[in-house]
Order: structure tokens, then C-alpha cells, then sequence
């Protein structure tokens, strides 16, 4: 009876397993509603609001961006913490004013950073990746370099 209770045991704990890593690999909430990332980011993103309203002052929101393989964000900084976790793909996050791939660390699913308020920091999606962003609103980005800002070149 004991090697059968154990056997169940250890069943249960590998489809436990199992239904972990199919949850944390597959992509979240098919039932999003994505639109395209404001001008801000470079073309190629595309947002979904998850919670409160970005463009409100002091209020919490959540939004989940959707990343093209190799996508890049240049240096830049935001008015208040940005909390960001990896739903799906590698989010690799720099820190400093100048995009540097060696410096980089790499956030496989689950992964977790926050990039304070006013502290330059940049990003690079590999494989198609979707990341979950918290923080106070309005949301803002600013462009160490303004000639990276997508919104106010032809690039976009």
C-alpha cells in the first residue's frame, strides 16, 4: 500500500509540474485585447491596458506589451518606478544611459525587475515576448537621446 501512496505522490507532483510549465510557457490571456504601443515606442509593439488608466496622475495601472524578436528600447527613463515581469520570451534589461547588449541581463518567463523612477535603463526582447508593466500614472517615457524617441522622427 505504501509503494502505491508514493506512486501517486509523485504523479500528482510531476502533472504539478508539468501544468506549471505550460502555464509560465504559454502565452497569457488569449482573450487580450492588444492595439498598437503608443507612438513612443517603436514601431513593431503593440499594448493592452490590463488595469487602471496610464494617462491618469496618481493612479496604479497594469499594461502588457507584446515584443517582436530582437526588439529594442533605447535608453530612457520614466517619472515614477516601472515594475516589469516576464510573461512570455527573454526580456534582457539594461541599466545606464547607453545601450550596451554586454551589460544586459537576461529575464527568462517569470523574471522580474524594477527600473526606478528617473534611472536610465533599456531593453531587447529575444523571441516573441510579452512583458507586464506596473506603475503610478501618467505614464511617461523619455528618451536619453531625443533623436530615439519614435514619436517625434519618421521612423515609426
Amino acid at each position: 500500500m505504501r509503494i502505491r501512496t508514493l506512486y501517486l505522490i509523485v504523479a500528482g507532483a510531476v502533472a504539478l509540474v508539468g501544468c506549471a510549465h505550460a502555464t509560465a510557457t504559454e502565452p497569457a490571456d488569449p482573450g487580450v485585447q492588444w492595439g498598437p504601443a503608443p507612438a513612443v515606442f517603436p514601431a513593431g509593439a503593440q499594448m493592452a491596458v490590463m488595469g487602471g488608466d496610464p494617462a491618469k496622475p496618481g493612479q496604479e495601472f497594469t499594461v502588457r506589451l507584446r515584443l517582436p524578436d530582437g526588439y529594442k528600447i533605447a535608453p530612457h527613463t520614466h517619472p515614477t518606478d516601472e515594475n516589469v515581469t516576464v510573461l512570455q520570451g527573454t526580456f534582457s534589461v539594461g541599466m545606464g544611459t547607453t545601450f550596451d547588449p554586454q551589460a544586459m541581463q537576461a529575464l527568462p518567463v517569470g523574471g522580474f525587475v524594477t527600473a526606478p523612477a528617473l534611472h536610465p535603463h533599456y531593453a531587447q526582447a529575444r523571441g516573441s515576448t510579452i512583458v507586464q508593466v506596473s506603475a503610478i500614472g501618467p505614464f511617461a517615457l523619455t528618451y536619453v537621446n531625443p533623436a530615439d524617441n519614435p514619436a517625434t522622427s519618421a521612423s515609426r
